[in-house]
């Protein structure tokens, strides 16, 4: 039974019950029932965020969820094995494989770059675990790229194998003039004093200097290029491009036994020393390069002389005197 509430009225000097009247009521019900239905409302978010009202598809959800992150760090642990043989493979390929067929090794930055585009990854973003999708994904993109220029690689190395012999008759294996016929071998490659100016420049072949008229071999098989004086200094030369990248030239000749075109073998005779051009002496200038770069000519003797002559051509080659061109 509601309580009744009385007040006192000193003018009749008497308690008179307190009337409510309806409308109040009606306002304390509604703040009441909205009271509660906000307190409940939060309770029910409260508790949908704790375990204690999951529903069995929440749980197996939450499962999944786990179990993907267990797949995902397994992925990971194979990504690191894959990594490490691929990485030994990548490793014998340009310190091995690619040495052994002289060809240029591939560079680290090429293997390992991953892609320019920053939106590859975009639907991956804004879930809970983002950042181990789009790590993981980028791993795997990464190593898929990695295998595909490896497997090119091997593609290239099995050619090159198949192509054993025609390399090695291009590499340019001997010296351009015998040891019988040389007097001395005037200046090796590297920085050198100018015959004629005296300024200190960079002198990109060998010079050998012998007789006029001393025969003047080709280091490798291949093709004539040139044969005539058209690059400037060098008086009558020959271009030999022999495959593979090599290319050799020979300069400062008194005349040619070849012609454009002309396919010639490892140890053919294709000129005679002279001293035309930019010369101060009768001597073969003699010039080696490998894709487009010039390298020294002295690393390339090995089908003809000693290690013992290697070395004792090495100290005259590197000391930096003055050049005849």
């Amino acid at each position: 039974m509601a309580k009744v509430k009385y007040y006192y009225d000193p003018e009749k000097l008497a308690y008179k019950k307190i009337k409510v009247k309806k409308r109040t009521k009606f306002g304390y019900a509604m703040i009441f029932l909205l009271a509660s239905a906000l307190f409940g409302v939060l309770s029910f978010l409260v508790l949908m965020n704790t375990s204690f009202f999951e529903t069995p598809k929440d749980k197996i959800q939450a499962r999944e969820i786990e179990n993907y992150k267990i797949r995902y760090a397994l992925l990971n642990k194979k990504i690191d094995q894959l990594d490490e043989v691929l990485e030994n493979i990548e490793d014998r390929d340009n310190n091995l494989y690619r040495i052994y067929f002289n060809t240029s090794p591939i560079d680290v930055d090429k293997r390992k770059a991953g892609f320019r585009d920053k939106n590859r990854y975009k639907e991956l973003e804004g879930y809970n675990n983002s950042d181990l999708v789009i790590s993981t994904s980028k791993r795997v993109d990464v190593l898929t790229k990695e295998l595909a220029i490896q497997s090119k690689s091997l593609d290239e190395i099995l050619k090159l194998a198949k192509a054993k012999d025609k390399l090695l008759s291009a590499i340019p294996a001997i010296q351009p003039v015998k040891n019988e016929d040389l007097k001395h071998i005037a200046s090796g490659f590297g920085y050198r004093s100018d015959p004629f100016t005296k300024a200190r420049k960079m002198h990109k072949g060998m010079d050998f200097t012998a007789r006029k008229g001393t025969p003047i071999y080709a280091t490798g098989d291949g093709l004539v290029l040139k044969a005539d004086n058209s690059l400037s200094g060098y008086g009558n030369h020959i271009e030999i491009r022999h495959g593979f990248g090599y290319l050799t030239l020979y300069a400062h000749l008194s005349k040619y036994k070849v012609r454009l075109g002309q396919r010639v073998k490892r140890g053919d005779v294709i000129g005679y020393v002279g001293s035309t051009g930019r010369s101060q002496a009768p001597h073969l200038h003699y010039e080696v390069h490998k894709d487009g770069k010039v390298v020294n000519p002295i690393n390339f003797y090995y089908g003809t002389i000693s290690a013992a002559e290697y070395v004792a051509i090495s100290k005259i080659a590197n000391q930096e005197n003055q050049s005849y061109d």
